[in-house]
């Protein structure tokens, strides 16, 4: 009788580098690739330090990516190393729509639910809707919040699931936490406070008028 394979047998070091240098590895995407990267972190972490990364994996979540290191007093190299992983500025709407979801994960994960939390369209429009300046144009309103969520979609903070014979849901990707952790939610917070301030300005002023 055969022995059976280890799971992440037969994944080399190349391989993981190139996938997570391409995006996320995700526990549930792939189970014999997240198998390998366990078995073969510290030598990951080595050789994606050379390129001036860092490999951030959460066993318990289930995923892992690589990130820039932070630059320090002490980098004082005469050649700085090109940027691998971009930066990406977020418009103030693609970040209201991530602290919300972040907010929404949260609320989830205290109330101790299913660990997979599944918005349907609907709900995300309610979550913004809110936020934005009012609109007598509910299609037009609906639109612009369809393309903030293709952009979250699209940086991967959001799955699209389909189902046959129902509506599409979407489900936020608890990488989410990685990058909105308690500092950003309470920055944000403050310059919301601010954004509402000037909406119910501009409300009051059309009022005058």
């Amino acid at each position: 009788m055969e022995e059976p394979t280890p799971v992440g047998t037969g994944v080399d070091l190349s391989a993981l580098a190139i996938t997570l240098l391409k995006g996320v590895i995700y526990r549930e995407g792939d189970e014999r690739l997240w198998g390998g990267l366990l078995n073969l972190q510290a030598r990951v972490r080595d050789y994606v330090a050379i390129l001036g990364l860092d490999l951030v994996l959460d066993e318990a979540e289930g995923y892992a990516f690589l990130k820039s290191r932070p630059e320090t007093a002490e980098d004082e190299a005469p050649v700085k190393l090109p940027r691998l992983v971009a930066r990406r500025p977020l418009s103030f709407p693609v970040s209201l729509l991530l602290a919300l979801l972040r907010k929404k994960l949260a609320e989830s994960d205290a109330g101790g639910g299913d660990t997979r939390l599944v918005l349907t369209r609907e709900d995300i429009v309610e979550l913004v809707r809110v936020f934005l300046p009012d609109s007598s144009n509910e299609a037009r309103l609906i639109d612009q919040i369809d393309t903030h969520l293709n952009k979250v979609i699209e940086l991967g903070f959001v799955r699209r699931l389909k189902a046959a014979g129902s509506p599409s849901g979407f489900e936020v990707r608890r990488i989410l936490k990685a990058f909105v952790d308690a500092q950003w939610l309470a920055d944000f917070d403050a310059r919301l406070a601010d954004y509402q301030a000037q909406l119910a300005g501009a409300a009051d002023a059309t009022d005058d008028e």
